[in-house]
Formats: C-alpha cells, sequence, structure tokens
C-alpha cells in the first residue's frame, strides 16, 4: 500500500508541471553516447512520448556522434574535431547524413512503437534549415554550417497534429550542398524560432559542476551573467562549452528556460520537467544560483 501511495504523490507532484506545459514546445537535443544503449534510449523515447500524452509539444533534435565516429573510422577516415565541431570534408559528410538518416529512422520507429506519433526530418530538405559554410579564423572545416534560417512551416504543421517531429542537424547551403551542424546549434535555432517553453540537453554528466570531477557541485540554477563567469574563470571547459553557449542563444532569443541534464539517468526528462528538484542544471536567463547540490 506505502508504494502506490507513493507513486500517487509522485503523479500530483507533476500535476501543476502538466498544467503548466500544456500546448508549450520543449526542444530536446538527444546526442552521444547513450544514444547507443538500447535501455537508455528507451527511457529518453518514453519520456517523450509522454510528455506529448500529457498535452506537451516534444520536438527531438538528435546527433550521431559516436555511430558517425565509428562509421568514418571503418571506412578509414580518422575524425577530426576543432572546438568541438567536426571537420567533415567530402566523404565524410556522406557517411554523416547516412548515419544520421538511420538514426532518425531508428528513432521514429520506436517512438511508434511506444505508441507515440513521430514524423522523421531532415534539415537540408524543403529549405527546413539554411546555412553558410563555416570558418574557424582561417581554418576550413569543410561541410560544417551555421545557421541562416529555420522554415518552421513544416514543423508547425506536425505538432498541431500532436505529432513529435524527430530533426537529423543538417542543412543546405546556398550552393545546394549539404552541410553539417552542431546539434546543439540546431536545437537553439529551432527552440528560438518555435518560441519554445523550454529546450533540454541531454549529456554524459550531471549538468554543469562547479568542480569536474566532484558530482556534488552540480549547480541546479545559474543564470546568463554567472554562466560568463564561469566560462572566464575556465571552469566550463571542453565539450560542455558549446553547449551553454547554445543556451545562452536561446535564453536571449526568447526561449524561457533552458536546461543540461544527464542521459544516463533513467527518465531523466521526467525527472527534470516534472518535478521540483530537478535532476540537472536550469539556465535562466535572470535570477541566481541559490541552490548548489
Amino acid at each position: 500500500m506505502k508504494k502506490i501511495i507513493e507513486k500517487a504523490s509522485v503523479l500530483i507532484e507533476a500535476l501543476p508541471y502538466i498544467k503548466s506545459f500544456h500546448g508549450k514546445v520543449t526542444v530536446i537535443k538527444y546526442g552521444g553516447s547513450t544514444i547507443e544503449d538500447n535501455r537508455l534510449r528507451e527511457g529518453i523515447l518514453q519520456d517523450i512520448v509522454f510528455m506529448s500524452y500529457v498535452g506537451m509539444k516534444p520536438v527531438l533534435v538528435h546527433g550521431g556522434g559516436p555511430a558517425i565516429s565509428a562509421r568514418m573510422r571503418k571506412c578509414g577516415i580518422e575524425p577530426k574535431f576543432t572546438k568541438g565541431l567536426r571537420v567533415t570534408d567530402a566523404r565524410a559528410i556522406k557517411i554523416v547524413e547516412e548515419v544520421l538518416s538511420n538514426v532518425n529512422k531508428r528513432i521514429v520507429q520506436e517512438i511508434e512503437i511506444l505508441g507515440g506519433k513521430a514524423a522523421g526530418f531532415s534539415g537540408k530538405k524543403n529549405g527546413l534549415i539554411k546555412v553558410r559554410k563555416s570558418k574557424i579564423g582561417e581554418l576550413d572545416l569543410g561541410y560544417v554550417g551555421e545557421i541562416v534560417s529555420i522554415n518552421t512551416e513544416p514543423l508547425s504543421k506536425v505538432i498541431e497534429s500532436d505529432t513529435i517531429p524527430v530533426i537529423m542537424p543538417l542543412g543546405i547551403g546556398s550552393d545546394k550542398k549539404t552541410y553539417n551542424i552542431n546539434a546543439d546549434d540546431v536545437s537553439a535555432g529551432i527552440a528560438a524560432s518555435l518560441s519554445a517553453e523550454k529546450m533540454v540537453l541531454l549529456t554524459n554528466v550531471r549538468g554543469i559542476l562547479g568542480n569536474i570531477n566532484d558530482e556534488g557541485s552540480l549547480f541546479s540554477t545559474v543564470n546568463i551573467a554567472e554562466i560568463e563567469k564561469l566560462l572566464e574563470r575556465k571552469v566550463i571547459e571542453g565539450g560542455m562549452i558549446p553547449k551553454v553557449k547554445a543556451c545562452i542563444r536561446a535564453l536571449e532569443t526568447g526561449v524561457k528556460k533552458t536546461h543540461i541534464i544527464d542521459a544516463r539517468v533513467n527518465h531523466s526528462l521526467l525527472l527534470e520537467i516534472f518535478t521540483k528538484e530537478g535532476i540537472g542544471t536550469e539556465i535562466v536567463r535572470n535570477g541566481h544560483s541559490n541552490i548548489i547540490r
């Protein structure tokens, strides 16, 4: 009986959040090593289907990094990265598109098996994401793009029909060529274009840590000014830098809240969105980082 009552308490705790986020768009970015873990992926997709069933409007942007790197190595290409961006030559972009397409189809199929409705999108199709060639100084990254514009019309139609858009991070250039885009940037751009309530980045760490070697140093809530200070002090480094910058861009273009959470925790999305404490880092435009756990 105690366990049954506890389950009821969980549902009651979630009720105000379900009410608050009903009909609101939440953009979720999912990638990294956890996307290849069948158990963890099923939990994440169950969370997304649950969000859809209770009236939220989830939009999923996925990566495919580890699978892309593995496929490149099989083809005799050693993956190279500069400041978090994959150097992508003509051979590599074909591999990137092939792997992302396979990941996209698998996610759509698995959402439907779980009882949800989903539609796959490539950012390069129908002018969904237009890009320009990205450069870092004089370094040529190849077929890597930065977003110029996003056409939300096809996404909005799908969202209105209670279907979950599943988007692969590719774009089309003015030269009609395909470009790879950082999935965090795609998430931020789509979240802003859809006036999303939230953007959630799923990672393989707890969130933003005061000490990278101490998971107990998690910042539960930080604002943009505090993020800038953490960047200056090099508390935030490596792969977390593009993530927090994507969160800042989203907040500065109208998204109300952004979150960085640990996809290794089963049902991490539900725990972050539907509980008071959450499990990761919430980044807001203003306010104070008054909780560190």
